[in-house]
């Protein structure tokens, strides 16, 4: 399985960006599907997930800014950010369970500063 993410780049704060996660096998038949990120000298942080059964979970420090969605037509994941802070600043990893198996994308920076 290959995911392809992408929509990363430089917001000020406040500002708003939307990644999308592009993956090479349905994402119906996904277990689940979700984004991670990872800080400068920091270790990688779940930040949300959806579900096989469209259930949305999110990380506590992006709950009510940050929306997971998927659109099974065209296989991909977004990852919708509003209010972004500069702590939100990262590379962003989409990650895919299949079949209890998880998969990677490879990352796409997101830096918020003014």
């Amino acid at each position: 399985v290959q995911l392809q993410a992408s929509g990363g780049g430089l917001v000020q704060p406040g500002g708003s960006l939307r990644l999308s996660c592009a993956s090479s096998k349905s994402i119906f038949s996904a277990n689940s599907m979700g984004w991670y990120r990872q800080a400068p000298d920091n270790q990688r942080e779940w930040v949300a997930e959806i579900t096989s059964g469209n259930s949305r979970n999110y990380a506590d420090s992006v709950k009510g800014r940050f929306t997971i969605s998927r659109d099974i037509a065209k296989n991909t994941v977004y990852l919708q950010m509003n209010s972004l802070k500069p702590e939100d600043t990262a590379v962003y990893y989409c990650n895919s369970i299949y079949e209890h198996q998880m998969y990677w994308g490879q990352g796409t920076l997101v830096t918020v500063s003014s």
